[in-house]
């Protein structure tokens, strides 16, 4: 009776972390640039003294998904979308530099140019710091151009360029933070060749319909869980009741 318990308790347990992985997806259905997580199940055999005999079930995150979301126009000149592959270089809260598809910058009260989650845009040189001004524009290559306040129309200056890059997908993954990251910890190099496109933004990629089937679909293999163990505790009780008469 132990193994099927054990095994019904490891298999709603990891129902479980599939779950949460599904649910956060699900809840960043509306965040911009947001990468699904996939997650699988796999068999996991146990070893010890002696011959395996237990099998259990264990979740897995085997890759991000990285297709492109939906792209909708703002208007904002502040708003920027990647054209295809690449990334916008960021400095994560850790102070590593990292990497997000998410364009809604923002300038705060200092003057560094943000993204929508507070996380300082790289640029050639380092976060990129931008003065008051009258007029900001984002070229296609993350060159950004200023008009100082009380300078002619035709006065614009260039301030610093977006660092826009295109690693391997196979060498980068998706850290705890949420940013993607090389795997061997390295700064990726600018790639010239990543445009972007001013006044979009990228929506999040997650497929709100499948992702809310696949809660359902955990739900119920929760619940069958849940009956493996209550019917190997009724087992075990039975048994014991069968000792009681001898």
């Amino acid at each position: 009776m132990d193994r099927m318990l054990y095994i019904s308790m490891n298999a709603a347990q990891q129902t479980m972390l599939s779950q949460a992985a599904n649910s956060n997806n699900l809840a960043n259905v509306n965040t911009t640039g947001f990468r699904a997580d996939f997650e699988q199940f796999r068999s996991q055999p146990v070893f010890g003294e002696g011959l395996p005999t237990r099998v259990y079930s264990m979740s897995e995150r085997p890759a991000t998904d990285y297709q492109q979301g939906s792209v909708q126009s703002t208007g904002r000149e502040l708003d920027v979308s990647i054209q295809g592959d690449g990334f916008l270089a960021v400095q994560g809260k850790d102070g590593r530099e990292g990497y997000t598809r998410a364009g809604d910058l923002q300038i705060t009260a200092s003057g560094q140019l943000v993204t929508g989650a507070g996380l300082a845009v790289m640029g050639e040189g380092g976060p990129i710091a931008i003065p008051p001004a009258e007029k900001i524009e984002i070229g296609s290559d993350g060159t950004i151009t200023i008009r100082p306040i009380g300078g002619d129309a035709n006065a614009l200056a260039v301030l610093d360029r977006i660092k826009l890059v295109k690693p391997e997908l196979n060498n980068v993954f998706k850290d705890s933070d949420g940013l993607m990251r090389m795997q061997d910890g390295t700064d990726a190099p600018l790639d010239a060749a990543v445009t972007l496109a001013s006044g979009t933004l990228e929506g999040s990629n997650v497929n709100a319909v499948s992702a809310l089937v696949n809660m359902i679909e955990l739900q119920r293999q929760y619940e069958m869980q849940v009956k493996m163990m209550k019917s190997a505790d009724d087992n075990g009780a039975a048994s014991a009741r069968l000792l009681q008469f001898n």
